[in-house]
This record gives C-alpha cells, sequence and structure tokens, in this order.
C-alpha cells in the first residue's frame, strides 16, 4: 500500500488534475496483481469486490439527516448491512419503501447510495428509473420490458453489485415492473450472469393512506409512534400495492412470488420532525441553527388532518425552498 500511494502522488503532479484517466495495462505492468487493481481504482471508478459497509458511518447519516422514520432506519440499516456482508446470497436484496412526498423515501435512498459508493448517486453503479420519465406511454409498455430487462442485464454484467431505484412505482403501468422478475428470483445464474449481489429498491406513495392512518390512531390514542412496528403495518402494505389497479404492482408476480424482501413504512412527519429537517438544513449549508427561523418555516408548512393539523402534507420536501426566504 505505501509503494501505491506513492506511486498515485508521484503520477498525479504529472497529470496536472487528478481526475479520471486511461490508463494502460503496459504502464502499470511493473505495479502487478491487487495493487494494480486498487491504482486502476483510485483515477476510475471500480465495481467493489466485496460487499463492505461501514454500519457505525450509515448509522450515524441516518440518525443526522433522516427524521421521524424509526422502522425505516432499522430496517434499512440492519437489512442492507446483512445483505452485504453475505459473500454469497440467495438473491438480489429487494426493499419496497411507501409513504406519502416528502417524508424521505427518496433521500433515505440517496444516503444510502453514497453509504456504499463515495460518488453516491452519481456512481456508475447506481441507476434510477422514474416511471414518468422514462416510461410515460402506456401503449409502449412492450418495448419498455424489453429495454429494462437488457438495461439491467447490461449493468450487472458490468458490476454485479450494482443498484437500481425505481421512483414512482405507483405510477408505472401495471405488468411493466414484472418483467424484472427473473432477476430478483433465486437463480445462480441467467444467461451466464448473477443477480444475487445486487439491491433493487421501489419507491411508491402507494399505502400512504394506511400509514398515515395508523400513525394518527397512535397520536389520538396517546401512543408513541416510536411503539408502531413492523409486523402491524408490512402485510397492510403489501396487499394495498397488489390488489391497487392504479399501481405499478398491481397483482405483480413480485408481490405474488414473495420476491420483495421488505415492504418499508414511511411515517408522516410531525411539527417536530419538521424542525428538525429545517435545522438539518440549515447546518448543511453552513449556518448557525436559528430557532426562531426554525419554527417560522415549520409553522409555513400545510398540516393535516384539518382539525388536529398534526402531520405535514409534505413533509419535509419544501423545507429547503421555504427556507430561501429567511436566507
Amino acid at each position: 500500500m505505501k509503494l501505491l500511494r506513492a506511486l498515485v502522488w508521484f503520477l498525479c503532479p504529472v497529470l496536472v488534475r487528478c481526475e479520471p484517466v486511461t490508463l494502460t495495462v503496459g504502464a502499470l505492468s511493473v505495479v502487478g496483481g491487487a495493487v494494480y487493481y486498487e491504482l486502476q481504482c483510485y483515477f476510475q471508478q471500480c465495481c467493489p469486490q466485496n460487499g463492505a459497509i461501514n454500519a457505525t458511518a450509515l448509522e450515524l447519516d441516518f440518525d443526522n439527516n433522516i427524521f421521524g422514520q424509526h422502522l425505516a432506519k432499522k430496517v434499512i440499516l440492519k437489512g442492507v448491512t446483512g445483505f452485504l456482508r453475505n459473500k454469497q446470497p440467495k438473491k438480489p436484496l429487494t426493499l419496497s419503501f411507501h409513504g406519502w412526498t416528502g417524508t424521505g423515501k427518496n433521500y433515505i435512498s440517496q444516503v444510502l447510495a453514497r453509504n456504499i459508493y463515495p460518488q453516491g448517486m452519481e456512481s456508475h453503479f447506481v441507476h434510477q428509473f422514474v416511471a414518468t420519465l422514462h416510461f410515460p406511454h402506456a401503449n409502449q409498455v412492450d418495448k419498455y420490458k424489453d429495454q429494462l430487462q437488457a438495461w439491467i442485464k447490461g449493468n450487472v454484467s458490468n458490476c454485479e453489485r450494482s443498484i437500481f431505484i425505481f421512483d414512482e412505482v405507483d405510477k408505472m403501468h401495471p405488468g411493466l415492473i414484472d418483467s424484472i422478475k427473473p432477476f430478483l428470483d433465486y437463480y445462480e445464474q441467467l444467461e451466464g450472469v448473477s443477480y444475487r449481489k445486487s439491491i433493487f429498491i421501489f419507491l411508491s406513495n402507494a399505502g400512504g393512506e394506511i400509514i398515515s392512518k395508523l400513525a394518527l390512531d397512535f397520536w389520538k390514542n396517546g401512543k408513541k409512534r416510536e411503539d408502531i412496528n413492523l409486523f402491524e403495518v408490512e402485510r397492510q402494505l403489501s396487499l394495498a400495492a397488489f390488489n391497487n389497479k392504479d399501481s405499478g404492482f398491481w397483482h405483480s408476480s413480485l408481490i405474488e412470488k414473495n420476491l420483495i424482501d421488505f415492504f418499508v413504512p414511511f411515517l408522516p412527519l410531525e411539527l417536530k420532525h419538521v424542525k428538525m429537517c429545517v435545522r438539518a438544513e440549515l447546518r448543511h449549508r453552513g449556518y448557525e441553527v436559528d430557532e426562531e427561523i426554525v419554527t417560522k418555516v415549520a409553522k409555513e408548512m400545510t398540516y393535516f388532518p384539518k382539525d388536529e393539523n398534526v402531520f405535514s402534507v409534505r413533509g419535509c420536501k419544501v423545507v429547503s425552498t421555504k427556507l430561501e426566504f429567511y436566507l
């Protein structure tokens, strides 16, 4: 490693800017083996040879940036770290995130990605699809199926530890998501490609009303939301997604064949959670936390139900925009 570091620091000034470049094998033949691989990965993104992840760093990142989501943080932390430590998983890890907009589904995906790959969402091995952008036309579903299968196969062939994020699954045309069912199943290989070390994440608003009702019932009964457990809501979420005709999971074989490992509920956010989001955004921008600003921004949000005003309609989604007014 000392030789590797020395060689890297020697080459950087020669290259003027230490940015990704193409190096020939001949130029590095003296390095050899693992050292060559590590040096190559200094200059370009490489698919990791193992699934190492710093669980402590991931948990800290969750605690500093994800608020009011004790179930999501617990399930994702244990599920992902356990999966990545398994050298021979039987199938890909498949997670389905459910909840209203602004509750953190997209954001927690970004936090997870940056803890697995330094480049985060910009990594060559993290791939995101948005239903309304990539699959807009109902009369082209068959074409989308072929494209989706080819896209996943090509990327996993390039890196078996790829991450695939499907946003707005509730807006996806029914039947489309089933085209990737073979990749999520218990196959060692399909046409010479193994998908067992990949991660698939689905984001959906479906089931949001079920989650909100459960959270509201706990609030009305004076119970702490932290006492809500996964068992109380996971079964309801899978059924809601499966039976919703307007959902991409409608009668999906992914649910029918139990290929989704975790249905993860994202609870609606209360005023105190919105305040936490404002504080985090201030720190992120390099400002000292001003509680007067925190309170003003949080109270500008719209809350529901109408009489109780308990939960933020848009979660923390517009906190950054609201904060601009005061900064």
